[in-house]
């Protein structure tokens, strides 16, 4: 059994990617997507459309730290620093992450697509 579409759906199931290979190739693979507004989402490609619109099943999204998360921590991080006389370090926050089960990513928000290895 292969994984390419019946016949009368093949033109819904068209869309390419960059590479001009087939998204349809990549159903049931585990995908980065990566959005307009910075954010990622993991999960197995179930579906997409001429559109580009793709639903992930399993699907954690991460975000990366607003501006003020890093503010807020640099500062606490200044008045350990006095506090303590340490030397100065870096600010690090990692990705806000939560499971987010089926979504769909609207073809227009995605801005980069990667296969999980």
């Amino acid at each position: 059994m292969t994984n390419q579409p019946p016949h009368n759906v093949t033109n819904t199931m068209a869309t390419t990617t960059d590479d001009g290979s087939p998204l349809y190739d990549y159903i049931n693979k585990t995908l980065r997507i990566t959005t307009t507004d910075a954010r990622l989402f993991v999960g197995e490609l179930k579906c997409t459309d001429r559109d580009k619109n793709l639903i992930l099943s399993c699907t954690s999204e991460y975000r990366y730290p607003t501006a003020q998360q890093v503010l807020r921590e640099a500062e606490e991080q200044e008045q350990e620093q006095a506090e303590n006389a340490a030397a100065a370090t870096k600010v690090t926050l990692g990705l806000q992450s939560r499971y987010i089960g089926l979504v769909v990513v609207p073809g227009e928000f995605v801005t980069k697509v990667e296969v999980q290895a």
